[in-house]
């Protein structure tokens, strides 16, 4: 192809083309860069096979517990027991991340999970379970990942070198939303045939592959840091910060308003699929897929972006769809109409969700960083099963379409309050952007209006 012809600027040229494809290392070398590290592609192996066993176990866990009930209630309860130890012992938790070799950490905390699974197998297929076990270890696993959260979180930098930490970190959310295709049709399936059990079962085998994986890496030994600091005053600080920092605030607003209402629908999705829909186990795991499929998609559209410009407007827009999304499930009762709308609402929860923390981890200082990603985790973790809890308990008055509907309603209005903030906003963030770089871009021609910096 000749680099004078018509096709040449609609394909933006041969030899942009080439940049891409450098020498013999095809796109596929370029995303998959740290699997090239021996450690990272035993440490990836073993996530591709754990967390297929973790959204197994979560499907057959909301399945048994309706199962067993029938209460949205307690079903949001148990959801409430596995998620709220995540926010109140995390801080506390990340304490010993700093403090001991994060390897033994992670093998600690993957084999009490591998444990937690087991007993959840034996208490299952021997008939035994009850709803208290089934809360008991719920808390128990939120205790267990309180802990393995921020240590792995702290990880990646002792798998690759520096120049390949982010393509390390968006590879694990590929496979966290890849898994998420996987594990809940392939569980729901067994279900059908073979009960929960066999599923929690499963999943603690599963965690075999990641222990082994940890076990076998060549790690340099890493000095374990013991700076004391205080405390009570970095919290003080970091609410200071947050609290008086507009673009911050206003995102972590519509955060907490996103996952207050939008994010209990995977809690529901059981009650939903059973009582609205009236199917059974294979459906629930078709639908949490189609919320899968749209998630990922939504992680690749984001992951093709190349800059932060106009990811408020995306914000927006998401959040709004998100509110149409539900809406409009709350009155479907035809099976495949809810898969179909499963796919938008995967994927503007994770649109709405990912982009609000890449703008806090834009706009965040330096030193202020991982106190604004607290509180974001704090908003994203803490208020999802807070308002699964009390969205369960107002559905025995209201029934379960009317809070689907409700969830819908709030998260649209909560996203037209934001934009009707967003000029504000984009104003207080303009001198950020401006002072790390990011305004250049738009006088090189890559977006001239105003209106998309925000």
């Amino acid at each position: 192809m000749s680099e004078n012809n018509g096709g040449y600027k609609f394909l933006g040229g041969w030899r942009g083309l080439r940049e891409l494809l450098p020498n013999n290392s095809g796109a596929f070398s370029l995303v998959f860069a740290s699997l090239k590290n021996y450690n990272f592609r035993l440490y990836f192996g073993g996530q591709c096979i754990s967390l297929i066993g973790t959204w197994m176990q979560q499907i057959a866990m909301s399945w048994l517990v309706y199962r067993l009930t029938g209460s949205v209630f307690l079903l949001a309860t148990v959801t409430f027991m596995a998620q709220i130890p995540i926010l109140v012992a995390t801080p506390w938790m990340s304490v010993f991340v700093d403090r001991f070799d994060r390897r033994n950490l992670l093998i600690l905390t993957q084999s009490m999970s591998m444990v937690q699974a087991l007993l959840m197998a034996v208490l299952t297929l021997t008939g035994l379970i009850e709803v208290w076990h089934i809360m008991a270890l719920s808390l128990l696993i939120g205790l267990i990942n309180a802990l393995d959260n921020p240590t792995r979180q702290s990880f990646y930098p002792s798998l690759v070198p520096k120049d390949k930490l982010s393509n390390a970190i968006a590879l694990n959310s590929a496979v966290i939303n890849g898994s998420r295709l996987i594990g809940p049709a392939v569980g729901g399936v067994l279900i059908g045939m073979l009960g929960e059990g066999i599923c929690f079962l499963l999943n603690g085998i599963s965690y075999v592959a990641v222990i082994a994986a940890l076990l076998m890496m060549r790690l340099t030994p890493g000095k374990v840091r013991t700076v004391k600091q205080n405390v009570w005053e970095d919290m003080r600080e970091g609410f200071q910060y947050v609290a008086g920092n507009m673009p911050i605030r206003t995102l972590l607003l519509l955060m907490s308003a996103i996952s207050f209402f939008g994010l209990p629908l995977m809690t529901f999705i059981p009650a939903y699929v059973k009582t609205i829909l009236e199917g059974e186990s294979e459906l629930l795991g078709l639908l949490l897929s189609c919320i899968g499929v749209g998630s990922f998609s939504a992680a690749l559209y984001l992951a093709a972006r190349k800059s932060v410009l106009g990811l408020g407007k995306v914000v927006m827009l998401s959040g709004v769809l998100l509110g149409v999304g539900l809406s409009v499930m709350s009155f479907v009762t035809i099976p495949w109409v809810a898969a179909v709308l499963c796919l938008p609402v995967g994927f503007t929860i994770i649109a709405t969700v990912a982009s609000i923390n890449t703008l806090l981890q834009t706009l965040s200082g330096e030193d202020k960083r991982g106190r604004v990603m607290g509180y974001m985790a704090m908003a994203f973790t803490g208020m999802a099963p807070v308002g699964s809890i009390i969205l369960g308990a107002v559905e025995k008055f209201v029934g379960l379409q009317m809070i689907i509907l409700l969830s819908g309603v709030c998260c649209f209005i909560s996203s037209l309050i934001f934009e009707h903030y967003r000029p504000v906003v984009r104003k207080y963030a303009r001198p950020v952007y401006i002072e790390k770089g990011i305004i250049k871009e738009i006088a090189m021609g890559i977006d001239s209006t105003e209106e998309q910096q925000f």
